[in-house]
């Protein structure tokens, strides 16, 4: 016995608090610390996506889309989206009828730059609720160390990096449904938990899921409501609306798993977790973003379904940490470290509880040691302050395409055409003959760019004539004459 109470009072170097919330540090400063990480979290994710926009950097086509998907739902009108294909309604690609919410906010605000702000405060968000459950569960320290370390995490840094994607509703959700999880409201785990359903299909199986864990941790029949409830919605989405919505009649994600054939064979989906290093990387980072102890918590069985849909396509783009993949991972994954820390608390092997001691520091060592291979080496750039060198010439072209045209563009400047213009992305079948096919030849994904953009245009659409207007810094802008 005594030699238990010896290891428990060394293990107090973070004190810990029971279920019920009785601190011992103040309150006050407990409150504090969290709000400032978060704040600054804010800041950064925002400053970040701000830079990104004033250098002209456009990573992908995403932004572009869900912005014109912010404008369809600001004039009270279904999503579709040009850039996907003429009449292409973007639910029947994704399943997120929750980013309706954004339409009243670009309303008053409309511009794609309202995106990046409203994914920086959500993100943000996140990192407030879980840095104030580790304040209150251990200390005002540790809240701040935990809550850093969430902040500058892979899979939030990732998220942020490539400008605004659904997800980001996701990780408050997410995040505030695992900590209710941690304080036994079952109730409120549940409720917090069942819009995720709406955020994005997938997440589904994400809830069903965490309704598994809550069954086993409450004993309750509501953690099997929630299963049910999050395997219908999956049911219902990938197999019903998205259908009925898609113009190709199908959701199209599911055909980049085979699911006969891991069904027939379940030890090749064993394998095929595992074989290649980018899955293993992955892995191993989110493991140890946990600070190890994780593993000893069932919360880090939420993650199962992402990283299931992810290793198991046949698109290698999924299986890295990079991206936006891994944010909802990283809720999860500090939820599980803060509950195996409590479990090792009273852990009957002396080294687990000294070591529960030092899982706060470990996790957020592994979350700095990781923060330079991410996008945020970008800040210790001095370029990363300074105006693009193209930014003049960027600015040139899109003055000269009036509003309320139809444009045919390329990812380069397609973010910063949409809230004005209807635009389609170059090249895809169906559209429309544009009044204006406007080339990035730098940073429009060509390989090569066309040396023409009025004889491309003619070119994409027989029977229509362009003409050059503007070729200078690598933009080219073609005008249809008739």
């Amino acid at each position: 016995m005594a030699v238990l109470q010896s290891a428990d009072a060394a293990s107090e170097a973070l004190p810990l608090r029971d279920d019920a919330g009785e601190s011992r540090p103040s309150r006050r400063r407990e409150a504090r610390g969290p709000w400032v990480v978060a704040a600054l979290a804010g800041a950064l994710y925002i400053g970040f996506a701000i830079s990104q926009w004033q250098r002209y950097v456009s990573l992908s086509w995403d932004l572009g889309i869900f912005t014109q998907l912010a404008r369809q739902y600001a004039h009270l009108q279904p999503p579709i989206v040009t850039i996907k294909g003429e009449g292409f309604n973007l639910l029947g690609d994704h399943f997120h009828p929750l980013l309706a919410v954004l339409g009243p906010v670009y309303a008053l605000f409309p511009s794609a730059v309202t995106l990046l702000v409203a994914q920086g405060l959500l993100l943000a968000g996140s990192v407030l609720v879980i840095a104030r459950e580790a304040a209150r569960r251990l200390e005002p320290a540790a809240g701040v160390a935990v809550g850093g370390a969430y902040a500058v995490s892979f899979g939030v840094v990732g998220a942020m990096s490539v400008q605004f994607h659904e997800i980001a509703f996701a990780m408050p959700l997410l995040a505030l449904s695992l900590v209710a999880l941690l304080r036994r409201q079952w109730l409120a785990c549940a409720l917090w938990a069942a819009p995720l359903v709406l955020v994005k299909e997938d997440l589904g199986l994400t809830v069903a899921m965490l309704g598994a864990v809550l069954a086993w941790r409450s004993r309750r029949g509501l953690g099997l409501a929630l299963m049910a409830w999050g395997l219908g919605w999956f049911a219902l989405t990938t197999y019903v609306l998205i259908p009925a919505l898609s113009t190709r009649d199908q959701w199209d994600y599911g055909s980049k798993i085979d699911v006969g054939a891991f069904a027939a064979q379940p030890w090749l989906a064993a394998v095929a977790l595992v074989d290649d290093r980018d899955k293993i990387a992955t892995l191993l980072m989110l493991v140890a973003i946990t600070g190890l102890i994780g593993l000893r918590s069932p919360i880090l069985l939420v993650a199962a379904p992402t990283i299931a849909w992810r290793f198991l396509a046949d698109n290698e783009g999924y299986w890295t940490h990079t991206w936006h993949y891994s944010a909802v991972l990283m809720p999860i994954a500090f939820a599980a470290l803060l509950d195996g820390i409590r479990g090792a608390r009273v852990s009957p092997r002396r080294w687990l509880r000294r070591y529960s001691a030092m899982a706060v520091p470990v996790a957020a060592t592994v979350a700095v040691m990781l923060a330079p291979q991410l996008a945020l080496h970008q800040l210790s750039h001095a370029d990363f302050y300074r105006a693009s060198p193209r930014a003049a010439d960027a600015e040139a072209v899109l003055e000269q395409v009036p509003d309320d045209v139809v444009v045919e563009t390329d990812v380069g400047l397609m973010s910063y055409l949409v809230d004005d213009r209807s635009v389609y992305f170059v090249g895809a079948q169906g559209n429309p003959a544009p009044d204006y096919l406007l080339i990035d030849e730098q940073g429009g994904g060509w390989n090569p760019a066309p040396d023409d953009a009025a004889v491309y245009a003619e070119q994409l659409h027989p029977g229509v004539d362009y003409r050059l207007v503007h070729d200078q810094g690598g933009f080219q802008l073609a005008e249809r004459t008739r």
